[in-house]
């Protein structure tokens, strides 16, 4: 008896905590998918900078998937490996007077594809295996790899001898593994840059896109940010048309490699993101201003999560995205793949965006992110060339 007594009220428990899970999330998105383009699997960076290695790979993944209707698996410690080595010569070329970090951009794979070709994931040690871990953990790694760089950059000498990059190169192998001169694929023997060149792709269908006035439009620059180290220059559009690119993109069947600011309070651990009028959903959330300002950052996003789709978001302007970039507010802290479009109940559009967390979030990996806050909040994106509407490309002369 005692024990039925107890399952029932663990049952009306449940169902009370049901009831008020359902009653707190009265406002959850309900997503209907309005437009999917394919893509590979969820993968894991874990304690690694190296989001913009496995959004670019997972987009030129989608890419060979679309021209050829093949799944390949492509290995982001090949890119990493040759990508630190570049980043650590540059640096010390220039005395130091530039940064050495895990960070990179969309085109740092492109430039590897391009120069040093590529291997599958399997013909490398699997990521974080070396030093026993499970999955990628770079801080043993880059405490030793950063002080190293730097003492080579800041050296006093008069001259120095090629061998620290013997030394570094053994850094990189121990952590990362060394990349295969040789491999087997499916019963065929490779190089990287034969594998590489067998993956159906044009690489010079690629261009990235950005959106700032200090610059022309309709002109290229590098966007100054750190991590674009390589300098690659990007096509500067008006934001309307930023937007156009992407739309016109998944609509045609591409996918998008995406690289933005997703420190914002709107971009939750859940898998939304929203590009949040603070002003408006202060007072929606039933808080004045005054008591709102001494909340902390972790309870105002459960305030914000409780207006779920409800959520008010402010008007991306070509202003505001500029003085956001000037006053340090706008960074690119994150690369994520674009490949789809949904919309929620009321009929607001969300891009679809596979994110490198693995399975994270309410919807196991993939984030919902408003049109709001895509064109709030992007640095810049890389794209096929062929998915970029005609009346842009013809102003780009590309």
């Amino acid at each position: 008896m005692k024990k039925i007594m107890a399952f029932a009220l663990l049952a009306v428990m449940a169902t009370g905590v049901h009831a008020q899970d359902k009653k707190e999330n009265k406002n959850k998105p309900v997503f209907t998918t309005v437009k999917e383009n394919k893509i590979t699997s969820i993968k894991d960076q874990n304690r690694s900078g190296t989001c913009w290695d496995y959004s670019t790979l997972s987009y030129f993944e989608a890419e060979i998937l679309k021209k050829t209707g093949k799944t390949y698996d492509l290995c982001e410690s090949f890119v990493a490996n040759k990508t630190y080595m570049d980043r650590a010569i540059q640096v010390v070329r220039l005395h130091g007077d530039c940064q050495f970090s895990q960070g990179g951009s969309c085109y740092d794979p492109l430039f590897c594809l391009q120069n040093y070709g590529i291997c599958p994931e399997d013909a490398m040690p699997f990521p974080g295996s070396l030093y026993g871990d499970s999955l990628n953990n770079f801080n043993e790694f880059f405490s030793l790899m950063e002080p190293y760089v730097a003492a080579i950059a800041k050296n006093k000498a008069s001259k120095i001898s090629g061998q620290w990059k013997v030394g570094l190169q053994g850094i990189l192998d121990a952590y990362l593994g060394a990349c295969p001169e040789k491999f087997t694929y499916q019963g065929k023997e490779y190089t990287p840059k034969s594998f590489a060149a067998s993956l159906g792709l044009n690489f010079d269908d690629y261009v990235t896109i950005t959106s700032y006035t200090h610059h022309p439009f309709y002109t290229a620059f590098a966007v100054e940010v750190q991590d674009n180290w390589r300098n690659p220059l990007s096509w500067n559009l008006p934001i309307d048309e930023m937007m156009r690119v992407i739309d016109n993109a998944i609509n045609e069947g591409y996918c998008i490699a995406w690289g933005g600011d997703v420190s914002e309070e709107g971009f939750t651990r859940q898998g939304l993101a929203y590009a949040i009028d603070n002003k408006k959903a202060q007072s929606l959330a039933g808080s004045d201003m005054a008591r709102w300002l001494k909340l902390s950052r972790t309870e105002r996003t459960n305030m914000l999560d409780s207006l779920g789709c409800k959520v008010p978001e402010i008007v991306p302007t070509q202003q505001r995205r500029q003085e956001r970039y000037d006053n340090w507010e706008l960074t690119d802290d994150h690369g994520m793949l674009i490949y789809g479009l949904a919309k929620d109940q009321n009929g607001k559009e969300y891009y679809m965006v596979k994110n490198s967390w693995g399975e994270a979030g309410d919807y196991k990996g993939i984030w919902y992110m408003t049109k709001a806050f895509i064109a709030d909040n992007t640095m810049d994106f890389m794209v096929n060339k062929n998915a970029i509407p005609k009346d842009i490309r013809k102003k780009l002369g590309i």
